[in-house]
């Protein structure tokens, strides 16, 4: 808390704060998130930026008298005395004897829906969404997108503690990174450009420069999906890193790095995992399987018959989670050695099999959350998978000067924030975990 006019203030507060100060005076400003008035007092709960804060109003603390004007959902700054006491299992908790309540706004109407409790309750998905400016001053839903910054946070502090640099890529492009048909096309002064489906080819340009590097950015995807597990534009974590000995390098960086992240959200956001019932993962190391023992597993284990042999659908990803639950006790489990036709064209194909590539993807709990691999480093091996691509080398100009004027071994992956923090939730919809969700029918707000 900062000192202010002879008054402790501060925007947002903790039990340290307050024990601190106990017996102060203090300032303190935030929303009116619930009044209870009683016989002779009311209670007056203050939402911070952080916390909520019992006040209680009582003409016997000073001379401030209750403003009939007060509401739910004004903005105030509350003066008055921070006092301790025990509640009832024993425990020190804190509150504000009011000394005085300053009204820095008032809500031209009411609430449209309830936020005031823990969470929203029979509330649907495709309201909360229409109102998130509002349904998300609502301290559950407040949490999971502090708990999401928990989880950049840890992504980007780790990767820098292992000498990555971060980088910011341009967002409209002249080609799409993954090729394919499922890229947004803009009219950019006269020429057709696209939305970044993937900071992919600029990475690997970097790779040459700083050679570890990552990215925490929206991509964009042109996809008609409209799945519980689909968003047409979300945020992808990326990391690119060179002078590798193996794809199997890119995968243990990805450990490392998830490994960090979920100590992070136990230790600095113990508040937020407590309150969404966050069951966050112990990670030691990630078991890996093959793509096509994995294919064999779900056939003559779980008696399921794929219908695409050159990608999972949803219900195989399911039931590799549940191997990998019980076989190895992991929530993790990465499936490599995807086949060539269904992975980009920069990525690298086994040597002992060209059939097949040095790729990855990580599936949580059942569900794809990361891909990633190998990348092709020599100029002519790349350019030849181009042509065998369907590509016009010639129009990849920019990307192929990594190639053709030395490129490291490298590689590295795509993790997507939402779905990381979807599952960890234990949401039925990507939607929940997505602050302003953009897909084939959302474009606002």
């Amino acid at each position: 808390m900062d000192k202010i006019n002879g008054n402790l203030t501060t925007s947002s507060v903790s039990y340290e704060d307050f024990k601190a100060n106990d017996g102060k005076v203090v300032s303190i400003h935030g929303y009116i998130h619930r009044i209870r008035e009683m016989t002779g007092f009311a209670f007056v709960i203050i939402r911070t930026a952080t916390e909520t804060v019992q006040c209680v109003y009582a003409p016997e603390f000073s001379d401030y008298r209750w403003d009939e004007r007060l509401c739910e959902e004004a903005c105030v700054r509350v003066t008055g005395k921070v006092v301790g006491s025990l509640d009832a299992k024993g425990n020190e908790r804190f509150e504000l004897q009011i000394h005085g309540i300053e009204i820095l706004s008032l809500p031209a109407e009411g609430l449209p829906i309830v936020i005031n409790k823990k969470q929203l309750d029979n509330i649907q998905l495709n309201t909360i969404l229409d109102l998130r400016p509002i349904s998300m001053r609502n301290p559950k839903e407040r949490a999971i997108f502090k708990l999401q910054e928990g989880i950049q946070r840890g992504f980007r502090e780790y990767l820098i503690s292992q000498n990555f640099t971060e980088i910011h890529s341009p967002k409209i492009n002249f080609a799409g990174a993954e090729g394919g048909t499922n890229v947004f096309k803009l009219d950019y002064f006269g020429k057709q450009v696209y939305l970044a489906q993937s900071p992919q080819l600029y990475k690997q340009a970097l790779v040459g420069v700083y050679e570890r590097v990552f990215e925490i950015a929206p991509v964009f995807r042109a996809e008609h999906h409209d799945t519980s597990r689909h968003l047409n534009e979300y945020i992808s974590m990326d990391f690119e890193m060179g002078f590798i000995n193996g794809f199997e390098d890119i995968m243990n960086m990805e450990t490392g790095a998830l490994k960090y992240i979920m100590n992070l959200l136990k230790t600095e956001y113990k508040k937020e995992v407590e309150l969404l019932r966050a069951d966050i993962p112990e990670i030691t190391d990630i078991p890996a399987i093959k793509f096509m023992d994995a294919k064999k597993i779900i056939m003559e284990k779980f008696k399921y018959k794929p219908t695409d042999m050159k990608d999972f659908d949803p219900e195989e990803e399911q039931l590799l989670g549940k191997y990998a639950k019980k076989e190895f006790n992991s929530d993790f489990i990465f499936i490599t050695h995807y086949p060539s036709r269904k992975r980009p064209f920069y990525t690298m194909d086994d040597p002992s099999d060209p059939e097949y590539t040095l790729s990855f993807d990580l599936l949580f709990r059942g569900l794809e959350i990361t891909s990633g691999g190998q990348r092709i480093h020599d100029y002519n091996m790349q350019v030849e998978k181009m042509i065998k691509c369907g590509m016009n080398p010639e129009e990849f100009e920019t990307y192929l000067m990594l190639h053709k004027y030395g490129a490291p071994p490298h590689g590295g992956l795509g993790l997507g924030l939402e779905r990381l923090t979807m599952h960890l939730l234990g949401c039925k919809n990507v939607r929940e975990a997505t602050m302003f969700p953009r897909d084939i029918n959302r474009v606002t707000p």
